[in-house]
């Protein structure tokens, strides 16, 4: 419950003592464009948020509707969702002209990231190495 809570409070959406929370109109928005996505459904994806199906179904009426403004949808986008995981010893030679990796450090873990890899895609990254475990 603690690892949802400070997932939940990453997003911004506000958690309460009583168990009760406050979803911003932008969280709704992309969770409700995570429906749509090619193989999501909506139970699969409200369990992800811990959310009642109803209730992100009620969000996909709003969507319809006009009450909420979903962000651009993904499609076939160059830029993948989750970053290659790739282990090794030493880092491998940078070629001539080639965007030098980024590396970010936390602890001992190392996270190895294209060098041409988008600010917004580095900054979740660190953002969530960042997060303190319960």
């Amino acid at each position: 419950m603690c690892a949802q809570h400070a997932f939940l409070t990453s997003l911004g959406v506000d958690v309460f003592a009583s168990g009760h929370r406050r979803w911003p109109a932008v969280v709704k928005a992309r969770i409700v464009a995570e429906t749509l996505e090619h193989g999501a459904s909506v139970g699969s994806v409200a369990r992800r948020y811990g959310l009642q199906p109803n209730q992100l179904s009620a969000w996909r009426r709003l969507a319809k509707t006009g009450k909420l403004v979903l962000p651009a949808l993904r499609g076939d986008a160059a830029e993948p969702i989750f970053a290659p995981l790739v282990v090794r010893d030493e880092a491998p030679p940078v070629a001539p002209g080639a965007s030098p990796p980024i590396r970010l450090l936390s602890g001992s873990v190392v996270v190895e990231l294209a060098g041409d890899t988008p600010a917004v895609r580095i900054a979740e990254i660190a953002h969530a190495l960042a997060m303190q475990p319960c």
